[in-house]
């Protein structure tokens, strides 16, 4: 009998979950949202007791010292929905409202959902609203952690951010780029 790794079952969990929402909402962004399973599974969860490199209390979205995440390619929303499905956040009957009229789980995150804290699908506006969030948390030691998508990279705004954050020294900025080639 194998034994298999913990991040692998919730990886497995985030995947279903993603097929299942965009199938039963017949519309969403499966492939993008897939791509980047395995680095946000890792990110939420794998970190020292499987708390994750990136630091939040579910329990207060508010809490002054959580860590910041943005998405970048917003158009991947139902990979962030599961993701908190799987945190125990949403419930299953929840992230099967995906891109209902009634949901708040629309096709692009937006701060109607608490753990969302700006609205994105504008491609390449992510790092900068990222760059500008790192720099109001930095006395506060939190990290900003933005997940971009490799077709939005070709946003010019992207470079702006880059020589913004290097100038500042924001090393509390996490850029993740997704390279999946589906642009």
């Amino acid at each position: 009998m194998s034994i298999v790794h913990p991040l692998k079952e919730v990886a497995r969990r985030i995947r279903r979950s993603i097929v299942e929402s965009t199938t039963m909402a017949g519309s969403g962004h499966p492939s993008s949202s897939l791509s980047a399973v395995e680095l946000t599974t890792a990110l939420f969860f794998g970190g020292l007791q499987n708390k994750g490199f990136f630091k939040q209390d579910v329990t207060d979205f508010q809490n002054p010292f959580n860590d910041k995440f943005i998405l970048s390619k917003g158009h991947a929303a139902p990979l962030l929905y599961a993701l908190y499905e799987a945190a125990g956040v949403l419930t299953r009957e929840e992230l099967l409202t995906l891109r209902k009229f009634t949901s708040h789980l629309q096709g692009h995150p937006t701060p109607e959902v608490p753990f969302v804290d700006v609205t994105t699908g504008s491609l390449g506006q992510g790092l900068s609203v990222g760059v500008g969030m790192a720099m109001g948390l930095k006395s506060k030691a939190q990290n900003v952690f933005v997940l971009l998508g490799d077709s939005e990279f070709a946003e010019g705004q992207n470079y702006e951010a880059m020589q913004i954050a290097s100038y500042y020294k924001l090393n509390n900025l996490i850029a993740i780029l997704d390279v999946n080639r589906l642009g």
